[in-house]
């Protein structure tokens, strides 16, 4: 479990993850050294899985959006498809989902061309049947940062009255 300084430190690189490690002591209030081992302990726990660049994706070419839907035909609970749906290129994320569809994957595209080559990367792995591909027309959020400081847990309940107890 991790507590309140934990999900502090973690807003702060959420934010920024070149942010000194002297600057987030100052944030939090504590010794950098303190806030050093800390890191190292989010890290080895695996709850800071790593860092990374985020590329605003119409700048290095990447103008389309889509979010696709496979249908495969494989059994319950067999991911292999899924994983071979995940190393195409293109692919950003891919969710094995419950309901009619078995997966669904994020992807991003040069335009409606490479789009559809990536549709037919995906139409020539074994076990899929169908495709459902909806393009994104704009974004207007798109986010990878947990929203750690207003978790429930944190705000105080109210009672009957309204009042925060």
């Amino acid at each position: 479990m991790i507590d309140k300084i934990d999900k502090k430190i973690l807003t702060i690189v959420q934010d920024n993850g070149r942010t000194s490690n002297a600057e987030i002591a100052r944030q939090v209030g504590m010794a950098p050294s303190a806030v050093l081992e800390r890191m190292r302990k989010l890290e080895r726990k695996g709850i800071i899985k790593g860092f990374e660049a985020v590329l605003r994706p119409k700048d290095v070419g990447f103008t389309l959006t889509a979010f696709t839907f496979v249908r495969v035909e494989e059994s319950v609970g067999t991911m292999d498809t899924g994983k071979a749906l995940a190393k195409v290129p293109g692919v950003l994320e891919m969710h094995y989902t419950a309901g009619q569809d078995s997966y669904l994957a994020k992807v991003r595209a040069r335009d409606t061309e490479h789009l559809q080559h990536i549709l037919q990367q995906f139409g020539a792995i074994p076990g899929v049947r169908d495709t459902r591909t909806t393009v994104v027309l704009s974004t207007l959020k798109e986010t990878r940062v947990l929203p750690l400081e207003t978790d429930e847990q944190d705000t105080p309940t109210q009672n009957a009255q309204g009042a925060a107890e």
